[in-house]
């Protein structure tokens, strides 16, 4: 499960754990399609292994995941689609039967925290912010996030930060169960190998089996993802959303 150095997902194998890295910094680790499909395959691999008591997911010093690359989420518009490789990753993230395990410094923006939401621990670092602007984009809720998020904090939290786009410091992030622990940067990393470390050193089946009970049925997880990538897929096509990436590509341009 070895990638090259200068991959932009980084897939290495440190004992029983198997460690996705994004490296993408330079471009604040925004995903593209080829990073979602590495992701996927990386995941499955894992999940075919054996020898994996847990699987991580890291970014880079300051920075997790600031959502699409905008490039490529702009050919997936012009489709009116979600986009395939983006599809396949969510739901790799909820075939995966391994403990997941993340660890966020820096900002989660868009699939940067829904992807969370699928994650077994998850730790931050104290300078985490946590957004999902998919409505500021004339878009809606991804990752089945609207059915995983009302469960998580209640519909009036949902609300704020699904529709209404409000950020999450760390420490409220916390609060609502979002992520299990926060740290200091410094040490994020290092403790969310260790915890993943304690995961794995466990009762491969018990942890499996008590796992497979805690997160229940699956298939509405999965339907919600589907609902949700339909919706989004008529969204892409609205006046209003392409009104939203006009602004904002003529903000990145300003």
């Amino acid at each position: 499960m070895n990638a090259p150095v200068m991959s932009d997902v980084g897939i290495t194998r440190q004992g029983a754990l198997a460690i996705l890295r994004l490296n993408r910094a330079e471009k604040k680790n925004a995903l593209t399609g080829a990073m979602y499909s590495a992701l996927t395959a990386a995941l499955r691999e894992a999940n075919a292994d054996d020898g994996v008591g847990a699987i991580v997911i890291l970014g880079q010093p300051g920075i997790f995941c600031a959502g699409n690359d905008i490039k490529d989420f702009i050919g997936f518009a012009m489709g009116g689609s979600l986009g395939q490789p983006v599809l396949d990753f969510l739901r790799a993230l909820v075939a995966n039967e391994k403990p997941l395990v993340a660890g966020v410094d820096g900002a989660a923006i868009g699939i940067g925290t829904t992807m969370i939401l699928h994650c077994d621990y998850a730790l931050a670092s104290s300078r985490s912010v946590f957004a999902t602007p998919f409505v500021d984009l004339g878009l809606v809720p991804e990752a089945a996030s609207s059915l995983i998020v009302p469960q998580l904090m209640g519909n009036r939290l949902a609300f704020e930060m699904l529709a209404m786009g409000a950020k999450f410091d760390a420490a409220r992030a916390r609060e609502t169960g979002l992520v299990n622990a926060v740290t200091d940067a410094d040490a994020l990393e290092s403790r969310t190998l260790e915890s993943a470390e304690a995961i794995a050193a466990k009762p491969r089946e018990a942890v499996r089996l008590a796992r497979k009970l805690i997160r229940g049925d699956q298939s509405a997880i999965l339907a919600r993802i589907d609902e949700e990538a339909k919706l989004f897929s008529e969204r892409l096509m609205s006046k209003e959303a392409r009104t939203a990436f006009e602004a904002f590509l003529s903000k990145g341009k300003a």
